[in-house]
């Protein structure tokens, strides 16, 4: 509880408070399929739904999975085991590839003091 006495877990989310911005999502759509290619406002909307929903179930397996360590921090890997435990596990080896070629994309000193910074949490 709050300073008000508001359970803040109660408080339900808008639906539009919990989707992804339809411009980013009508952005990518658009990146993704031909310069000819028209979008509707419907599919726009299905999919603006269909991500977001995506986004939230995967989020609420690697959150399940750091509250059970004890953990309050989700990152890149608590991503992938959430992607393999629930089925997707051909997505998982893509973003597995994809956040193994941004770590090494890093100019070496932020490397350096990740690491330093890393040692010092643990």
């Amino acid at each position: 509880m709050d300073a008000l006495n508001i359970d803040t877990r109660e408080i339900e989310l808008r639906e539009q408070d919990r989707w992804l911005p339809i411009a980013n999502v009508a952005r990518l759509m658009k990146n993704t399929l031909p310069t000819t290619a028209k979008v509707s406002k419907d599919a726009k909307e299905c999919m603006q739904e269909c991500v977001s929903e995506f986004i939230s179930f995967i989020t609420s397996e690697a959150s399940d999975k750091c509250s059970a360590e004890k953990r309050k921090t989700i990152n890149g890997e608590d991503i992938l085991f959430a992607m393999n435990n629930l089925g997707f596990e051909n997505y998982a080896e893509v973003l597995k590839i994809y956040l193994a070629n941004k770590v090494s994309s890093y100019p070496q000193s932020i490397l350096i003091r990740h690491v330093r910074i890393t040692k010092i949490y643990l």
